[in-house]
């Protein structure tokens, strides 16, 4: 079953309606940035997200127009949350007022001390989060659904892509995707990911962009191309980093943009 419940009633869930501590995130950690974040949330709807037997902090933010185009569920980076200040939360509540719906959802984190090689083993469990995103969203009658995720959420988008090729996801936008991570015959790269996803990618980052990020850039573009993907859109936002500090109305701008013309939908009047 899936359920939100309003943000008031969440302090009276305890830890045990957390994911299983057997599995290798930091379950504890999770709840952490719950209570942390619950009050600051000025805009959305904030609770459970059932996954499975377990169930995970989520955000939704209904679209705020008279047509709904769709909805973005929104991946964070690594081991921060899903209103983040950086590119999450303004993604998230400003996606609605262009006639997208969000789902701003928390990906499995490790402790402060992590590597991004040490998330490798996570990239498994993002598969029935983003699957109980989808069945929530076509709950609401929602079918033209995409993904819009930032650095290590979008090498996991990347993944559930490639090792999802039937799901419900018409398009992804990946923000700040590094292309050299991992050695490409890693089945967690995001190159490999790239020669297995038919659905439109708008690469998108900044020209002062982490080294990591800007080394892949021919890479990405290559793979993509040789894969057979027309609709791979790379996109370089002069003076941006990669949080797009005091950019993130311009990459708003360009992701709903794209979106338009790439994923367009149906509009469904409210």
């Amino acid at each position: 079953m899936i359920s939100i419940a309003p943000y008031k009633t969440l302090l009276i869930i305890g830890l045990s309606l957390f994911l299983n501590p057997s599995h290798a995130y930091d379950n504890a950690k999770e709840k952490r940035w719950a209570d942390q974040i619950i009050d600051s949330i000025m805009v959305g709807n904030a609770g459970w997200l059932d996954v499975g037997k377990s169930k995970i902090f989520v955000i939704y933010t209904e679209n705020t127009t008279k047509n709904t185009l769709g909805a973005a569920i929104i991946l964070h980076g690594s081991g921060v949350h899903p209103n983040w200040d950086q590119i999450v939360r303004p993604l998230r509540s400003q996606l609605p007022d262009y006639g997208w719906s969000t789902l701003s959802m928390q990906l499995p984190v490790l402790s402060n001390e992590a590597e991004y090689k040490d998330y490798i083993p996570l990239f498994k469990e993002v598969a029935p989060r983003i699957n109980a995103g989808v069945k929530f969203l076509k709950a609401k009658g929602i079918k033209n659904i995409v993904i819009v995720a930032h650095s290590l959420g979008s090498g996991m988008a990347g993944y559930y892509m490639a090792n999802n090729p039937d799901a419900s996801i018409h398009a992804l936008v990946a923000v700040g995707v590094s292309g050299v991570m991992y050695k490409e015959d890693d089945k967690v790269g995001y190159l490999v990911s790239l020669k297995n996803i038919k659905v439109p990618v708008l690469d998108i980052f900044g020209s002062n962009d982490l080294d990591t990020v800007l080394r892949g850039e021919k890479a990405k573009a290559s793979t993509a191309r040789k894969a057979g993907n027309k609709n791979y859109t790379q996109v370089k936002v002069t003076g941006a980093n990669h949080f797009f500090d005091n950019k993130n109305d311009v990459l708003v701008k360009h992701i709903r943009d794209w979106l338009e013309k790439n994923a367009p939908g149906t509009k469904i009047k409210k």
